[in-house]
């Protein structure tokens, strides 16, 4: 097999298992990243003397893809397993949740909802087959098992908090993998299990960007791609400011939005497709305390003075010497939160996390900051992968896709590897 230049646009964890599976195969990936790091969401920061994400990331047993790549890289011995709980903020008190007991104690529910609810949930653990709600409307799905009055009270607020004027027009198929990848994360019935890597995300980050050098692949940091060069119906390089560099093939795993300022050239449609998928943005504010605010990893909330559907508390998963807490605000882009200073967002986790334990105190608060990522996580809607172009697109040597392609998958870390290896592998077939 002849080996080819292939530039890979991104360096979140598609693009770098895109870049890995052609060094691996032979190939000489460039890949090209505008930011200072790799990982994209997965990228960490210096939260004043403590390496972490910006956003939480956790992993279950059912991560296939990910697993795998530990193996391969030598670090499979960098992933630990805990026993995790969950719980629910509802009235105003923490109650216990994610199985059968907690089900059955949880207050403000009639004892035929509860068994609605959790028939539901234990059946949609385990469907293995998602076509047949690919077509359905996900609140009307849920609310034809659970019943309004469970709808109410453990989903609402979730689908408001979360995905605001979009609540009603999603796609059953993509709420359902959520459901299943949590359900599957269990022990049984009572107990739930999730992973963390030693050193977080960057441990596995660093050792896909050595392995890709290793394998003579490069990749180039603050060097955005300003243009994907195209003539004659096929890919002939990328401009880099003044910069061209040949190139064999492009593969961009950039958020589709951004495709049609990089690859202005494609045909109107498919840039229309782009241009057209909707996204949930999110500002995620983490906090470093000095004591724990729950038991908890994964604390949902329903609480008329809480405009957020939950939190994490990520030491609870992966210790650390000190506690850190998530609370992502997640919202459309274009709705006017997303452009509210980050005081506003800082100023609702304090009262929040106070009002979910008043035993916290103003000196326990050790750090609060607040990110925010425009493309969060797209908007899948029944059929979704109709509304999508193919990957390979009618250009010869371009592949372009986003963590929309998952679809019904999640945006998870697994998922990126599976797919971003896929990629790369249509485009070498």
């Amino acid at each position: 097999m002849q080996s080819e230049r292939i530039a890979v646009l991104g360096a979140a964890p598609r693009g770098l298992a895109v870049a890995y599976q052609l060094a691996r195969d032979g190939h000489h990936p460039v890949l090209f990243e505008a930011d200072d790091r790799v990982g994209g969401m997965t990228a960490i920061f210096d939260f004043n003397g403590l390496d972490i994400e910006r956003y939480y990331h956790f992993h279950c047993i059912s991560d296939h893809a990910f697993l795998q790549v530990l193996d391969e890289l030598g670090i499979a011995d960098k992933m630990h397993w805990v026993e995790t709980k969950m719980g629910y903020f509802y009235q105003g008190a923490l109650h216990p949740w994610g199985n059968t007991v907690a089900l059955l104690k949880f207050p403000g529910l009639s004892l035929i909802a509860k068994f609605r609810y959790g028939l539901h949930a234990f059946l949609s653990t385990k469907r293995k087959n998602w076509r047949p709600l690919d077509t359905l409307e996900a609140t009307s799905w849920i609310k034809c098992w659970v019943g309004a009055e469970a709808y109410e009270v453990l989903w609402r607020r979730l689908f408001d908090y979360k995905f605001y004027d979009y609540s009603h027009g999603l796609s059953a198929a993509w709420i359902w993998s959520r459901i299943r990848r949590i359900g599957r994360s269990r022990y049984d019935l009572f107990r739930e299990k999730l992973g963390y890597l030693e050193g977080g995300s960057n441990t596995l980050l660093q050792a896909l960007k050595a392995d890709i050098e290793q394998h003579g692949g490069e990749v180039r940091l603050s060097s955005p791609v300003s243009r994907v060069v195209i003539e004659g119906g096929a890919v002939r390089g990328v401009q880099q400011g003044e910069q061209f560099l040949p190139l064999d093939k492009v593969i961009s795993t950039v958020p589709l939005p951004y495709v049609s300022r990089l690859i202005p050239d494609l045909p109107q449609a498919i840039l229309d497709a782009f241009q057209g998928m909707k996204n949930i943005a999110v500002v995620c504010v983490i906090v470093k305390l000095k004591k724990a605010v729950t038991e908890n990893f994964w604390l949902n909330t329903n609480d008329p003075e809480m405009d957020i559907p939950g939190l994490v508390e990520y030491t609870n998963l992966r210790p650390l010497d000190q506690h850190i807490v998530y609370v992502p605000f997640y919202m459309p882009g274009k709705n006017p939160k997303f452009s509210e200073p980050d005081s506003v967002f800082i100023d609702k986790v304090r009262r929040y996390l106070r009002k979910i334990n008043p035993a916290l105190l103003d000196e326990d608060f050790i750090e609060l900051r607040a990110s925010r990522y425009r493309y969060a996580q797209p908007i899948c809607e029944p059929s979704y992968l109709e509304r999508l172009p193919p990957v390979a697109l009618p250009v010869q040597g371009l592949w372009v896709a986003d963590t929309s392609y998952y679809y019904p998958e999640d945006r998870g870390i697994s998922e990126s590897i599976g797919f971003g290896r896929e990629m790369a592998r249509m485009a070498i077939a």
